[in-house]
């Protein structure tokens, strides 16, 4: 992932404010340190931090085309850009950058060529020619940016919120798939799927159109010039990509460059779930597997890096990425500078614990919908930052354009839970990888229940943020929070420690309106609450919050102190809840 960061219509030219420009782009640097490039037409000022993973020996930015009267800054990689290039004959590339073909194909098509991408990218393209300018984000919003305003009438553009916020009156998350164009004066969304309308599909469950559909989406992500990996926590979703990544890496250009064995990562506390599966999954792959541990008080002492790196104060995000920024630390110490990733796969397939509670197919497909649409605000955002905070890119494949039109096109009848069905969570996916001939992965593996990864990196993580959390926050500012935070007001203490560390770093208004807020259990929306009476009483985005599902749900009991000392996962895990779900009610036995 590389740094953008764009001021545009500024009414300032002077070297001062060149050089005001490139120390915010240095702000950005931890995305792309292998290279930095500035370009200023009058008031236009295109910087970029480059992250060198295709084309590292020529392809810095900004990029142009032939006379370099179009120019480009780009967070992004084109995974189809070989085709396009083909298609642009009578264009004269610059470089073997995956991202040159925007800058052409604008020469080609004017704005109308977004669509023709397939990648995930963020960028700012400047047409000098007439001084206008358009920036498009990807279709999910899996690349993070951000647009301010200057007083003096200026467009700021930024990958991350901490480019432009002190510089701008207002800024606000650029919206995924939209384009933003100066000659129209505001944004237009070029991304319109058919289950955008959140329509309900009426496609028969084809396992094996989703099995090669899925594939496709992960054989074009090995598409690398550097040294890379896959994350491998053990669950369903990375375990996947780790299998199907290791059945196709060979003949393709990247084993040609650093051979056939795949290298997978996994983290967590001493004794977690997600150390054991990983393991188990990396055994049985064949992968070279690298073990990272965390204590409680390791993460809790990063937890400021975190939120300023992150950029959030929701509770579910920080907890999940804290063992993702200490695990991308120890990755790129080891010389790999790209991961494959499962993101995305919960959301397009009702994998959260609480989708077993969905009354009918309509409202569980129209909360994946909603769940979907707002992922750049969560593991999209998540999955970016804790990488790039490193140096490091993550390439989630679960939402490949192509794969989520497959996905969400199919009847959600075959994804709802039906246990007396043998359907668990995610049931379509397992069913579409579960090959008998050449397995995928092991039985157990492919239907183990869904952990949510600031839960399985180890139980006691959580537990121990919330007693930290309550050591620093008291009652009496609990009772103040509605005025000291009218906007988004915690209602935990661990929710009220994150916004104050949050505040410090970015006290505009206009960055606490940037973090969603409302309602949540086990990362449900706000929407999905009313599935189930008891969930407003037991507001937790802990997949253990849903209660009657999750095999180790939350007791009615306090969590001691003494969990902020370290306690392992091991021994939190020795009282391990069992639940049954009947058709009435919930019984909880220890």
């Amino acid at each position: 992932m590389c740094g953008i960061l764009a001021v545009l219509g500024c009414s300032d030219d002077s070297q001062a404010k060149r050089v005001r420009v490139l120390e915010l782009s240095r702000r950005l640097r931890h995305r792309g340190p292998d290279w930095s490039g500035l370009h200023q037409f009058g008031g236009n000022y295109l910087a970029h931090q480059r992250l060198a993973i295709i084309d590292p020996a020529s392809g810095d930015q900004p990029l142009y085309n032939e006379d370099k009267s179009i120019v480009v800054t780009v967070n992004g990689e084109i995974y189809n850009h070989e085709q396009l290039r083909k298609s642009l004959a009578n264009h004269k590339f610059r470089t073997g950058s995956d991202c040159e073909v925007i800058a052409h194909l604008y020469e080609e098509h004017g704005e109308n060529f977004i669509d023709m991408l397939d990648g995930v990218f963020s960028f700012v393209l400047l047409d000098k020619r007439d001084n206008s300018f358009i920036v498009a984000r990807d279709a999910i919003g899996v690349n993070s940016l951000y647009i301010g305003w200057g007083l003096d009438g200026s467009i700021w553009i930024s990958s991350e919120m901490k480019g432009l916020n002190d510089d701008c009156e207002h800024f606000e998350a650029f919206p995924p798939g939209h384009l933003y164009s100066s000659k129209e004066h505001g944004f237009k969304r070029w991304y319109n799927p058919v289950w955008f309308s959140e329509s309900i599909p009426s496609t028969p469950f084809d396992p094996l159109a989703l099995r090669k559909a899925f594939e496709n989406a992960v054989i074009k992500r090995l598409m690398t010039d550097v040294p890379f990996g896959v994350l491998l926590s053990g669950g369903l979703d990375s375990s996947l990509v780790a299998s199907v990544t290791a059945r196709h890496l060979a003949g393709t250009k990247a084993a040609e460059q650093w051979g056939t064995q795949l290298h997978s990562f996994c983290v967590g506390l001493e004794g977690s779930p997600d150390l054991k599966a990983g393991k188990e999954v990396a055994d049985y792959l064949g992968t070279v597997h690298h073990e990272f541990h965390f204590t409680v008080q390791d993460g809790i002492d990063a937890i400021e890096d975190v939120i300023y790196h992150i950029e959030t104060y929701d509770v579910t995000t920080i907890r999940a990425s804290t063992p993702m920024f200490l695990m991308s630390r120890k990755i790129k110490s080891l010389g790999v500078k790209m991961v494959i990733s499962g993101e995305g796969s919960d959301e397009l397939f009702g994998g959260y614990l609480y989708f077993h509670k969905a009354p009918n197919k309509e409202e569980f497909h129209q909360e994946t919908c909603r769940k979907v649409k707002a992922l750049h605000q969560y593991d999209c955002l998540r999955a970016n930052k804790a990488t790039s905070a490193w140096g490091l890119e993550v390439r989630v494949p679960f939402l490949d354009k192509e794969f989520i039109n497959v996905a969400m096109s199919i009847d959600p009848e075959w994804k709802m839970i039906k246990p007396d069905q043998g359907r668990i969570e995610k049931w379509v996916l397992r069913k579409a990888f579960d090959d008998e001939e050449n397995p995928y992965l092991p039985k157990h593996i492919l239907y183990r229940q869904k952990e949510q990864f600031s839960d399985g990196v180890g139980y006691s993580w959580i537990d121990g943020l919330k007693a930290h959390a309550a050591q620093h926050v008291t009652d009496k500012m609990m009772q103040n929070a509605a005025r000291i935070y009218p906007h988004n007001t915690p209602t935990t203490k661990e929710g009220y420690y994150y916004r104050m560390i949050f505040e410090r770093f970015f006290p505009q208004n206009s960055a606490r309106l940037t973090v969603p807020g409302g309602p949540s259990v086990a990362c449900s929306t706000a929407k999905a609450i009313e599935w189930d009476a008891q969930w407003s009483n037991n507001l937790d985005p802990s997949g253990r919050a849903a209660l009657g599902v999750h095999a180790s749900a939350y007791e009615h009991t306090t969590v001691p102190a003494s969990l902020s000392a370290g306690k392992s996962a091991a021994e939190m895990n020795k009282k391990a809840r069992i639940i049954k779900v009947p058709s009435q009610g919930v019984i909880i036995s220890t």
